[in-house]
């Protein structure tokens, strides 16, 4: 091991002294690696207690984030949604939004449901998927295929049309989604030429920081629940999508229902 020497002539350090240096010196460099071990157990700890809580049903959903906004917030994130180039059209019950969405769909482009609760439970995946009116892509493709995750994943990047939803809107014209593997979103981004988002007035959230609370305090261990309950497992954020702004004309319909649906 070298030591550089002082800059001052009459600094002279011994055999001894450096024998000791090289000692002192051996011993941090030993510590340091102790310390950087510590840091990456404490790292893999920490992963670790997050899937462990992602597969445990302990995950508490916060409620606060589960009712719907008054009209004056709603009026804002419609003013700034449609600022960001997003065509907005603002309905009264889930009802509404699924009789709109079957007005504003076309008949002779393939369209691709994105998994949405928001979707299952208004009716809409149904309609689109089962009905018979309309191309859908899950439809053609029949059921997927278990050991092949990647061909479930590009069935919907890119479809002519992607109907889903988001789990946060902000008053500042800004869309959020939080997703496991990010299967939806290639459509939702690019990869469709039209999109079209059902969205819960619950969902419209002050701010980004706010919506992504929402995402982890929320919808989060909603989707836990609903997992563990079906499939007897549980549930992560793996990637988060914001949409900006939609600088495609006529690309982005945003359909924003005054009660509550989906999460």
């Amino acid at each position: 091991m070298t030591i550089d020497s002082p800059d001052s002539d009459t600094a002279t350090l011994g055999t001894a002294d450096l024998d000791a240096a090289a000692l002192d010196a051996a011993a941090l460099d030993a510590a340091a690696l102790d310390a950087a071990a510590l840091d990456a157990a404490a790292l893999d700890a920490a992963a670790a207690d997050e899937t462990a809580s992602a597969g445990s049903p302990a995950l508490l959903a916060d409620e606060s984030f589960a009712v719907p906004a008054d009209e004056a917030a709603l009026e804002r994130a419609v003013t700034a949604l449609r600022a960001n180039g997003f065509i907005v059209r603002v309905v009264d019950t889930v009802a509404d939004a699924r009789a709109l969405l079957a007005e504003l769909l076309p008949r002779d482009r393939e369209i691709f449901t994105a998994s949405s609760q928001t979707l299952e439970l208004s009716g809409i995946t149904a309609d689109i998927d089962e009905s018979g009116e309309f191309v859908s892509v899950r439809a053609k493709a029949g059921p997927p295929t278990p050991d092949d995750l990647w061909a479930t994943i590009r069935l919907g990047a890119t479809p002519e049309v992607v109907v889903g939803s988001v789990h946060a809107v902000t008053e500042n014209g800004q869309l959020l989604v939080a997703s496991a593997s990010g299967s939806q979103f290639a459509p939702y981004a690019s990869g469709a030429k039209l999109a079209y988002w059902v969205v819960g007035a619950q969902k419209i959230m002050p701010d980004v920081e706010t919506g992504l609370r929402r995402l982890h305090t929320y919808s989060l261990p909603r989707e836990h629940q609903r997992l563990q309950e079906r499939y007897n497992q549980g549930s992560v954020i793996g990637r988060i999508l914001i949409l900006e702004r939609e600088v495609f004309p006529e690309r982005g319909t945003v359909i924003l229902v005054r009660e509550a649906i989906g999460y």
